[in-house]
Parts: structure tokens; C-alpha cells; sequence
């Protein structure tokens, strides 16, 4: 299930969140759960977008993974949004909640995941409590 896409967390709320994507990303792949992989990897791409040395980096690990898996398709596809990261980023065109896969277009927004919405809203209420700006 997914909500609608909602305002991006600060990079303080992000950077915890993108780790925690990319090593589940690493522990997906290392047992063989393509499905879990990609899903954080999907995660880590909508969390980066906001920030582009990050979002230029969840491009990068997708790129590593299809060439892993030998998805010529999902290769290009992200070989292609590497180079469309920095345009992006500078013209502020980044289209909210998109999953960065190849599958789906680079320039269309996307709901966000439900999942991922209530992480970040938890994390938000975290920081809120303790004082730090969500």
C-alpha cells in the first residue's frame, strides 16, 4: 500500500534512515532476496532524493546491483539517471516519491510507500521528543 508523497525529512531524519536501507539492502542481497533488496534500495532512493550526493550514490548502488544480477535493462536505466542526478538537483526537478528504477519513469512522481512514510514519521516523532529538529 502507499500514501500520497509528503514533505521530505531533513537530512538529519534522512541520514539514520539511509543507512538503515542500505544495510538491509546489503543483508537482502547477501541471503538472495531480490525482492528486499530492491525494496531498500527503492527506499534509500526516495529518502536521498533531496540530497544529492546521496541520491547520486542510491543510483550507484543500483547500477552495482543490476550489473550483479546482469539486468543489462535496469543497468542502463540507472547509468542513465546518474547523469540526470546533477540536472535534477540544480533545476530542483525531482520527482517526489519516485522509486529511481528503470522500470518507471525518471521524470514522474510516485506515492510514497506506506512503510516507508511510517518510518519516517516515526523518526520525525523521535527527534520531535528528544528536542532535535525533525
Amino acid at each position: 500500500m502507499t500514501t500520497s508523497t509528503a514533505k521530505p525529512p531533513s537530512r538529519a531524519i534522512a541520514a539514520p534512515l539511509l543507512r538503515d536501507q542500505y544495510r538491509l539492502f546489503r543483508e537482502s542481497s547477501r541471503i538472495g532476496d531480490e525482492a528486499a533488496a530492491w525494496r531498500a534500495l527503492e527506499w534509500e532512493h526516495i529518502l536521498s532524493q533531496p540530497f544529492m550526493v546521496a541520491h547520486l550514490a542510491s543510483h550507484w548502488h543500483m547500477l552495482r546491483y543490476a550489473i550483479e544480477l546482469g539486468d543489462s535493462r535496469e543497468a542502463a536505466g540507472q547509468a542513465m539517471r546518474l547523469l540526470l542526478v546533477p540536472l535534477g538537483s540544480l533545476t530542483g526537478r525531482l520527482p517526489a516519491g519516485n522509486n529511481g528504477r528503470a522500470r518507471v519513469s525518471a521524470f514522474d512522481p510516485m506515492p510514497m510507500p506506506e512503510g516507508l512514510a511510517v518510518l519516517i514519521e516515526a523518526a520525525r516523532s523521535a527527534a520531535t521528543r528528544d528536542g532535535r529538529p525533525g
